[in-house]
């Protein structure tokens, strides 16, 4: 049993923001992680991957990139010795390979408001912060639990690369970044792919010569907080941007979208309504998730356009040429996935929470944390790294810094005067 004052769950990106303010001002702290740092990025990305967020925005509390490709966008490996550089320049108190299995309220011992129990042994700490991520349990719809066994279901996360599939095409389910990212992997490798569109947001890895992320920050869009929108469920259900991390500008390389996916080959159909054994079913409703993807997406373009008039950057940023609309195939309402020799059916249905260990009433009913800028209502219990915490970026690497530095600064109660979240820059990752 050992006593502390503040105990960190996780040792990734939005863990390690933490302990680097809580560093600075000198308090007592642990961070444990299942695995290393970055373990998610180690263990539950597939090979290829990389950042969809460019490299200048890869910022952390004193720490940022500064190699030579900032327009670039990091690697899953690379970003794993980045964020090990990141911790070993403030030696961030990791304790590696500690798997935590309960997190409960602690009556017993005077301070120490939970008890923290591990695989290697039990904390008491005055303060809890979970900075596990939003990532936690890959979402598999209902709808899949009657398929066939002679077909495999894989989700995005156990995906590793092309050579681990069994003989025989792949349905993707989703369309999102991880979905669209995938089916292009595979079907750069001669797969026969298909792709279940549901809910996906649209956008051109660039406009107007510049970053999507990059017209994002400039229109104020990432800095917008959870208080300013209409629907606070609704935002943090937001799907992730329909991107890919490649510089490469033509129209193949530069956007990834359904479009660029059909002219490939890859077969689009309406969101998957489920499986009976080996025959799936599909709703009639493609062209109007196109549509939806296409408004949404030209509503920000007509903002950024607007942008650019007010501030009068017009000499100094490209046209508007804007990606051009979805030829749609003829809807198809039912597929034997036997018959069309398809062998595995891949899962990129984003993730729900998923926290069977904290057992403390901070759960809403979808299993989410209840929060306010990372606090909860049980006095000492913080969060840092969901989707939509506070600001839109909030999920981002980008965004945590301003997140770990508010709840730090409510931890230590107000009283410690916190550095700002720039600061040093990083060596060439």
């Amino acid at each position: 049993m050992t006593c502390i004052d503040t105990v960190v769950v996780g040792a990734g990106h939005a863990g390690l923001a933490v302990s680097w303010f809580l560093t600075r001002a000198g308090a007592e702290h642990v961070l444990l992680d299942r695995g290393q740092v970055a373990e998610r990025w180690r263990s539950e990305r597939w090979d290829s991957l990389h950042l969809l967020t460019p490299n200048w925005m890869t910022r952390l509390p004193g720490w940022c990139y500064a190699g030579p490709d900032p327009d670039g966008y990091l690697s899953a490996a690379s970003l794993v010795g980045y964020l090990e550089r990141y911790a070993a320049s403030f030696g961030a108190p990791v304790l590696p390979n500690t798997t935590v299995l309960e997190v409960a309220s602690n009556q017993a011992h005077g301070h120490a408001r939970f008890r923290v129990v591990t695989d290697a042994g039990i904390w008491h700490a005055r303060n809890v912060v979970i900075a596990t991520g939003p990532h936690a349990r890959p979402r598999v719809p209902v709808g899949l639990s009657g398929i066939s066994s002679r077909i495999e279901v894989v989700t995005a996360a156990a995906y590793r690369n092309t050579a681990s599939f069994p003989p025989g095409g792949v349905h993707v389910v989703g369309a999102s970044a991880s979905g669209v990212q995938i089916a292009d992997e595979l079907i750069s490798a001669g797969l026969e792919v298909s792709v279940a569109v549901g809910r996906h947001t649209r956008m051109p890895r660039r406009y107007r010569g510049m970053d999507a992320f990059w017209w994002l920050g400039a229109t104020g869009r990432l800095a917008r907080t959870i208080d300013d929108v209409p629907d606070r469920e609704a935002a943090r259900r937001e799907t992730s941007l329909q991107l890919v991390g490649r510089r490469d500008q033509d129209a193949r390389n530069g956007d990834l979208d359904l479009r660029v996916l059909r002219s490939r080959g890859v077969r689009l159909l309406g969101r998957l309504n489920g499986v009976a054994g080996t025959v799936a079913s599909f709703a009639a409703d493609l062209a109007d998730r196109v549509a939806e993807a296409d408004l949404r997406m030209h509503r920000f373009l007509d903002g950024v356009d607007a942008y650019v008039e007010r501030v009068g950057l017009s000499r100094e940023v490209s046209p508007g040429v804007r990606p051009l609309p979805l030829d749609l195939p003829d809807p198809v309402r039912q597929l034997d996935l036997v018959a069309e020799n398809i062998g595995t059916v891949l899962v990129a249905a984003g993730y729900r929470p998923h926290y069977p260990w904290l057992h403390v009433p901070v759960l809403a009913a979808d299993g989410s944390i209840r929060q306010h800028r990372g606090v909860t209502s049980v006095p000492g219990l913080y969060v840092v790294g969901q989707y939509f915490q506070h600001r839109r970026d909030s999920g981002f690497i980008d965004g945590v810094r301003h997140d770990a530095r508010s709840v730090v600064n409510h931890l230590l109660g107000g009283e410690t005067s916190l550095p700002a979240t720039a600061g040093i820059r990083a060596r060439a990752a």
